[in-house]
Formats: structure tokens, sequence, C-alpha cells
């Protein structure tokens, strides 16, 4: 079953070229059932990665466009008065999906992005008092801008914490632009897609995670990663609970595409920045200028001993 997210990765590679490892990263993030933030300027390819992904999954889709008016009602749903039926009937939001792609996801308001929450973490949205059940599988796939940018409200570390993993793509190599230059225009080529696999198959893959073994001393490895990133004052505050959780089922999902049936450190290795930088802020150098938290939780994984 894992060998078809392989044939997703290829697929998704003919539409989004030159990110190989952020699209086997996208597809350990999903199979791990988790969250997916793809941060970075626009015009890279993230609205396009996170499309692909979808199809490729066979996987329902909808788009909600992030802007400083979207209200929560227009993500969740509302309820309006039939005069038919002399009642209330709600009319569910676009989160009523497999995958929401919240573009632009920190260009809306606080009170829009708290909207997701909810339905990030417990796969239901309450409404009007009455909680209602997402399809499963749900995934959020949210694209965002530099905080540096015009029109930017920055998401709060409780949302991020959300959020298995955070990816950025970075501009393409000169043979990968060429390739954009030269090749037919995505969005044919999205149009044209087929589903490499269903979602109960990716609900298998993830029952299936469950089965790949974790030894004792690698939950050692993983606390320790964790102890380091709240002793050693690099960081505001360390890795929570809630992100061992996700790095140690992050790295079962990197085993499983990897062909092994067991977790080794390097899997923890794989797939320790995309899963802890978003997470940690750093704190200031003495010269005053931020260190980068990628850079900071590489040379954390670099202190701590296997």
């Amino acid at each position: 079953m894992f060998a078809k997210l392989h044939e997703v990765a290829v697929q998704v590679g003919t539409i989004v070229v030159g990110k190989d490892l952020q699209i086997r990263q996208s597809l350990v993030c999903l199979l791990a059932g988790g969250h997916l933030l793809i941060e970075d300027v626009p015009g890279v390819g993230k609205t396009t990665l996170a499309h692909a992904l979808a199809i490729s999954l066979g996987l329902r889709f909808n788009r909600q466009q992030f802007t400083s008016d979207l209200l929560p009602a227009d993500v969740v749903g509302i309820s309006i008065f039939d005069r038919e039926k002399n009642g209330f009937v709600f009319h569910p939001g676009a989160i009523f999906t497999q995958v929401l792609l919240a573009d632009e996801i920190n260009r809306a308001t606080p009170k829009t992005q708290s909207a997701l929450l909810e339905a990030m973490e417990e796969h239901q949205v309450t409404s009007d008092g009455v909680t209602r059940d997402l399809p499963e599988p749900f995934f959020v796939i949210a694209t965002q801008n530099p905080a540096h940018q015009i029109g930017t409200f920055p998401l709060p570390e409780s949302q991020m914490d959300r959020f298995l993993m955070c990816l950025s793509l970075g501009y393409p190599d000169t043979a990968a632009e060429r390739a954009l230059l030269m090749g037919e225009d995505r969005r044919t080529l999205l149009k044209s897609m087929k589903a490499a696999m269903q979602p109960t198959d990716l609900l298998a893959a993830r029952a299936a995670l469950k089965t790949i073994h974790v030894a004792p001393s690698l939950i050692d490895y993983v606390q320790a990663l964790a102890h380091a990133s709240r002793q050693n004052g690099m960081f505001v505050e360390g890795l929570s609970p809630r992100a061992t959780l996700a790095l140690l089922q992050a790295a079962r999902a990197w085993a499983a595409m990897e062909g092994r049936n067991h977790v080794i450190p390097e899997d923890v290795q794989a797939v320790l920045v995309p899963v802890a930088a978003h997470r940690l802020r750093s704190l200031k150098s003495a010269a005053g200028s931020a260190l980068n938290s990628r850079d900071l939780v590489l040379q954390l994984m670099k202190s701590v001993p296997v």
C-alpha cells in the first residue's frame, strides 16, 4: 500500500518539478494524518502542489481564498432560515471536504483563522451549538506568505502547533525553471491528472503505521531532542508534547516510505526540521538580530547524541 504513495510522488513531480524532497515530505505529513503549512513567497507553486496532492490521492478538494474580510461562517458554514421548512437550515462551508486548501491563510483576521482550530484538532466543527463531523480523511493544506509582506496577520503559536509540518518550496533551480518555461501550462496539466490512489488506500496506509516498530532507545532519542529544545536557551519555548508525538508519527511515516518496518534515528532526523522549526521561536542573539529557527533546529540535532 505504501508503494502507491511513490506513484503519487512521481505523478506530482511531473507538475511541481524539481521539488522531490518537498513532495515526499508533504506525503509523509498526510500519511501521518497531519496538516501541512507551506510558507514561501507568491508564485513558487504552493497552491499547485496542494491541488496536485489532492487530485493524486483521490480526495475531494475545496479551495478557500483567505482575505481580510473573510468571515468564520464562510469557512465553517451558516444556518439560514428556510420559510418552507419553517426552520433554520445549515449550509456547510468550504471546510466540509477531505482536503481544504486554506490559501494565503495569514491574510485573514485572527478571528477567521481560529475557525480552523477545532476542525484541525478534532475533525469536527461546532456551529449554533451543533457539532458536525468532517469527512475522513480530513486534511488542511495551508499556504502563507512571509510575515514581512503587506497585509498579513501572523498565525498564533497555538495554530502553528496544529500543523504537523511546515515546508518552504524556494525558487526552482535552473533546470527545473527551464522545464517550466518550455513545458505545458500547469493548470492544463492539473486538469488532465488522474487519481493514483483512493481515500480508502490512504486510510489503510495510515492504519498500517501502527505496525511500524519503535524501539525504547529511539523514544529516548526523541525525548532527548525535546528536552534539549527546552533547556538549551536557544528558543523562547521548547517542543510541546504534541510536537514530540508529531515527530514520532512523522518518523514512522518516513520509515514506511523508505520500506522499513521499524524507525531508525535517521528517520527522526529527516523530519525534524519541517516538524519542529515552525513550532520554535528563536531568541535574539547578543547583536540583536533574530536567528533562523531552521538553522537552530539543525544545531540542536547536532548537539544531541544518537
